[in-house]
């Protein structure tokens, strides 16, 4: 009878998804702590899985209207970096196929580092397409933080192959595309292809601040990825400001005059 198994073999088969619906159930009656904890434990799981399920399902309603209609190639386009003092604003863009699914994507901001990259791998592993665009601080103090945004956000959309038939932006209006396009609030937490094209964004951006940091240890990017903390305030008066800030940004822009 499996209920005569020890519970350190039922937690083994129980990680291992190898018991069945039926033996779970006759598992129920089973008296010791230990199996009640792990059927607890088991049932938990498997709530949270529903749960995550559910909320895939939900975001994917755009992608799937999409579909319904009879497009392929639905991108999704989100940036990183509109906030932050120094570094770059990093913009992508990305194709995901029609089964695709990763459960507990969500906008890259409410994920851990580790679960970012962990979906940043797996996204471009599985995409159909994506393109990473950075546009430097240079560049924003020219145009503007928000130009320089929209600038990275069509850069990434040109280097998709094939071209998208409908593109769905996070929170953005971009005109002189060659498709539709569609201006999602919070979109990075209403769409799968928003929110992965966020978390391709993100996980870009803070490589790449982290690769500042080897040139600029004293801004303490690797921590704060260029955002204004007070440490990094108190870091641009002591040391001043090196190339990658934004001398257009007003606490930048105090420290320079």
């Amino acid at each position: 009878m499996m209920n005569k198994h020890s519970i350190s073999v039922l937690k083994q088969l129980f990680e291992a998804g190898e018991l069945s619906e039926e033996l779970i159930a006759n598992l129920r009656s089973d008296e010791r702590k230990g199996v009640q904890q792990l059927i607890a434990s088991y049932e938990k799981k498997q709530q949270k899985n529903k749960e995550l399920q559910e909320k895939f399902l939900q975001m994917s309603s755009y992608e799937q209207n999409c579909f319904a209609k009879g497009m392929e190639y639905i991108a999704g386009v989100d940036e990183a970096g509109r906030g932050p003092l120094a570094g770059p604003v990093v913009a992508a863009s990305v194709i995901l196929p029609a089964n695709f699914e990763l459960l507990g994507l969500n906008d890259s901001k409410q994920l851990t580092e580790s679960a970012r990259n962990r979906f940043y791998q797996t996204i471009k592993e599985n995409a159909i397409s994506y393109g990473i665009s950075i546009v430097n601080s240079e560049t924003i103090d020219q145009v503007n933080i928000y130009e320089a945004a929209k600038l990275a956000m069509r850069d990434a959309i040109k280097q998709l192959r094939p071209s998208p038939e409908h593109v769905l932006i996070d929170a953005v209006e971009l005109d002189k595309l060659s498709c539709p396009s569609e201006s999602i609030i919070k979109g990075d937490a209403k769409s799968i292809s928003i929110a992965a094209a966020s978390i391709l964004a993100k996980v870009t951006r803070d490589h790449y601040m982290k690769a500042l940091h080897s040139e600029y240890p004293m801004y303490d990017f690797a921590s704060n990825m260029g955002y204004g903390t007070k440490q990094h305030m108190e870091n641009i008066k002591k040391y001043g400001v090196c190339p990658y800030h934004r001398r257009s940004f007003a606490p930048v822009k105090h420290v320079v005059s």
